[in-house]
């Protein structure tokens, strides 16, 4: 099968696996917004943020190893249970002391739903371990399924928890820790890794080689979370829990757009690391980078162009101040497209430091923009800080890159791209119905005209494959 096929078939199992899962979160926000108070959406949303700068500390971004590591030895079993079982080695000390620490932490430090969290960040380690080894195997559908399990537990554990029980922030706590929960053991009994487990095969040696690549990853980690994140902290010290919700929510739609590229970062970091020698890379990567790239921007400017028309549908009218700081989220998740493109072909060259580098940058950047405009410009500074930083991280990347690979990207893209971004936001500020609807209209042309040669392909493809069958 041909790079770009095997890439799309990747893509798409992953897709109909986490796609299921974030459409599944984002149908409950109706039910959030009903039933939380604004400050308590906003006390969860933090936790939920510190539990993903807690990840990466833990396992020194071990995950992003293994999966780098599996694919190099796929076919050759002994390898593969000795990197399963150096994995396991090392997740078990490294939960073991984090246990320790943090409840000697929290003894002197009051902190809400203090088990649950520790049981919430567990899990999430574990759940995250076991997809990338999923992944690393090459295992896509069951990768795929634990998704769709993730997010059947979640939205029926809600429901009854927060409609039937009335736990509210407590409830979506134990919802995320259980739906983590069974991911983990479904994949941990799928792959059959306990048979994979051997201690005589834990190597010293191999685990340095895995450290290597991975820790230069772990203040790229913290870096991501300060530059996805941090905003939430810093709005929760300054402005308070209620409008660290408001905020919460108007990322929430931005989310479905980074979960989308999540989900094709998945199915490239592979292809990616596959290909990274091949004799026609540079035109391969360029084919892709322009496919993805058309793709996001018209997913963005179509997120904004249809949000006047969405949110009042979806989300209760006590959350309405979110609405004005979607647009600069949304583009800062069109950035973060290309972010993640150039980052898996680091990562596929194994320079795992200029990862960490540029995101540093970028971290530094969005602190001291919130830091110095937040007082003045309140959430507006949270929301701009995010765009420039991911702006800043994308423009560097996209020159350090040419050094090592030449993507070339159709002549006129980021003009068209500026223009069509200032027009969709332009006319959703001005919020007028009969505006709104001409601007949605001319987004949709737009967007079928940019991609017409990827539809017409996947069209085509789909066509055949019905016709054979």
């Amino acid at each position: 099968m041909n790079k770009k096929k095997q890439f799309a078939k990747t893509t798409i199992i992953i897709f109909f696996g986490k796609v299921c899962t974030q459409l599944i979160s984002f149908f409950l926000l109706p039910l959030y917004t009903a039933y939380l108070a604004t400050e308590e959406y906003g006390i969860v949303d933090l936790i939920q943020t510190y539990v993903t700068l807690f990840v990466p500390i833990i396992t020194m971004e071990l995950e992003m190893s293994i999966f780098r590591f599996i694919i190099d030895a796929r076919g050759k079993e002994k390898d593969t249970e000795k990197l399963i079982s150096n994995n396991f080695y090392v997740l078990g000390i490294s939960l073991t002391l984090f246990t320790i620490l943090y409840f000697i932490v929290t003894s002197f430090v009051s902190i809400p739903f203090r088990f649950l969290i520790w049981i919430d960040v567990v899990v999430c380690v574990l759940s995250g371990n076991f997809l990338q080894i999923a992944r690393g195997f090459g295992q896509t559908l069951d990768f795929s399924i634990s998704c769709i399990l993730t997010g059947l537990t979640t939205v029926c554990s809600n429901i009854i928890l927060i409609c039937f029980c009335g736990m509210q922030a407590e409830g979506m706590i134990i919802s995320m820790a259980l739906a983590n929960f069974v991911c983990a053991a479904y994949l941990f009994v799928r792959l059959k890794l306990a048979g994979k487990i051997h201690r005589k095969l834990v190597d010293h040696k191999l685990l340095k080689e895995m450290y290597k690549y991975s820790i230069p990853l772990v203040p790229n980690g913290i870096s991501w979370w300060i530059v996805n994140v941090s905003d939430r902290s810093i709005i929760a010290w300054v402005l308070g829990a209620s409008f660290n919700g408001l905020y919460a929510i108007s990322n929430k739609f931005p989310t479905i757009i980074s979960s989308l590229t999540g989900i094709f970062n998945l199915s490239w970091s592979e292809s990616a690391s596959l290909h990274i020698n091949s004799p026609d890379r540079d035109e391969f990567f360029s084919d892709i980078a322009n496919t993805i790239m058309k793709l996001f921007v018209a997913l963005g400017v179509g997120m904004i162009a249809c949000m006047p028309f969405v949110f009042p549908i979806m989300i209760n009218s006590k959350y309405n101040g979110a609405y004005d700081y979607i647009p600069p989220l949304v583009l800062a998740t069109v950035f973060n497209v290309a972010i993640c493109f150039y980052s898996q072909i680091y990562l596929a060259k194994k320079m795992s430091k200029q990862v960490a580098s540029t995101t540093i940058m970028g971290a530094i950047i969005n602190i001291l923009i919130n830091v110095v405009f937040i007082k003045y410009i309140g959430l507006y500074a949270a929301a701009i800080s995010t765009t420039i930083s991911y702006f800043c991280m994308f423009f560097y990347r996209h020159l350090d890159l040419k050094k090592y690979v030449k993507i070339q990207y159709e002549k006129g893209f980021f003009f068209k791209s500026f223009c069509i971004f200032v027009f969709a936001i332009f006319f959703y500020y001005y919020n007028n119905w009969i505006c709104n609807i001409v601007s949605l209209i001319v987004v949709c042309i737009y967007a079928f005209i940019t991609n017409y040669s990827f539809l017409k392909s996947s069209f085509l493809t789909v066509k055949q494959k019905l016709i054979h069958k």
